[in-house]
């Protein structure tokens, strides 16, 4: 098991160089650089050069790429060129909160995608199998903004149920109450988002499950439909979604780019979305890597959490 891991690790070392690389030479393209966004027209070319010189702009593209990667290293993430703020301080405040809103959503998507999934593929061409497998094709076809910009007119104009925008309400930043008041909306989006595809994936696996032979050997041994379904294919079914857990990593922190920017969520989708306007390049650098590297890390994980449940896949692997 160990021996699997460690090559498995190793080989993401590659890729992750691979992944930096390409952030760093995209942003090198971009035909709008960081220069542009720190200078005006009216200033001297002297000026110019010591703001290039200030921020290490005014050496070669693989020299640029080396501090950057050892800056990334030692845990130094750079400065926005539009707030010299830390980036690295402004990504430790920000996480937390789009963690706090994506986390619960998806894992609530993920439960109610199970139960609709082991139901529509259980009573597959029935009834319910329509009404569910219709919703998926209706949620997979809706905008997660249009959606948003539904809610927030029904619920938080015309209703004035909750809160639309932020994640507090000034003067109570400290009410636990309040945080809840204002998470609902956007975290109703997410689930909403996150259930159709996920309720498909499960609808699937379970019509293949059901069409194994273990199925017609426990119903030869008078085991009910219920007792099968849940004590016997629920298992199967729940091995290829670990694939889907691990490879969903990276949404945990830019997996609500649009719902936050829409509600106005202090976290990482709205610091990207001010980043790209303010052409911040540093940030959306850093973000990128980041994004990028989650991907790689959630293969990994699901990866390595599948060859612990599935021995075959470690033995393939060694």
């Amino acid at each position: 098991m160990l021996k699997y891991i460690f090559k498995r690790i190793m080989g993401a070392i590659p890729l992750l160089i691979i992944i930096s690389i390409i952030c760093f030479g995209l942003i090198q393209l971009a035909p709008y650089d960081a220069v542009d966004a720190m200078t005006t027209p009216n200033m001297s070319a002297k000026t110019i050069e010591l703001i290039k010189a200030r921020y290490g702009l005014d050496q070669p593209a693989y020299m640029q790429y080396f501090y950057w990667i050892k800056g990334i290293l030692s845990g130094e993430w750079g400065y926005s060129i539009v707030t010299h703020e830390s980036i690295s301080h402004n990504l430790s405040t920000r996480i937390p909160n789009t963690i706090l809103l994506v986390l619960p959503a998806y894992i609530l998507a993920l439960i109610l995608s199970i139960i609709l999934g082991l139901f529509a593929g259980a009573k597959k061409g029935k009834l319910i199998d329509k009404i569910i497998d219709g919703y998926s094709s209706f949620g997979i076809a809706i905008p997660s903004f249009w959606l948003a910009m539904i809610l927030v007119f029904i619920f938080g104009y015309s209703l004035n149920l909750f809160p639309i925008l932020g994640m507090h309400t000034i003067g109570s930043e400290g009410s636990f109450p309040d945080l809840l008041s204002h998470i609902v909306l956007p975290c109703t989006v997410l689930t909403l988002s996150f259930l159709p595809e996920l309720v498909r994936y499960v609808r699937s696996s379970t019509i293949g499950q059901l069409s194994e032979d273990y199925v017609m050997v426990q119903q030869a041994y008078g085991a009910g439909p219920t007792s099968i379904l849940f004590r016997h294919v629920l298992r199967n079914v729940l091995l290829p979604i670990i694939t889907i857990v691990g490879m969903s990593l990276p949404m945990l922190v830019t997996g609500a780019v649009v719902t936050e920017t829409v509600f106005g969520w202090p976290g990482i989708g709205t610091y990207f979305v001010t980043a790209i306007r303010g052409f911040d390049y540093p940030i959306v650098m850093a973000i990128m890597l980041l994004s990028s590297s989650l991907v790689i890390i959630g293969n990994l994980v699901s990866d390595i959490l599948y060859s612990i449940v599935d021995p075959r896949i470690k033995g393939m692997g060694e």
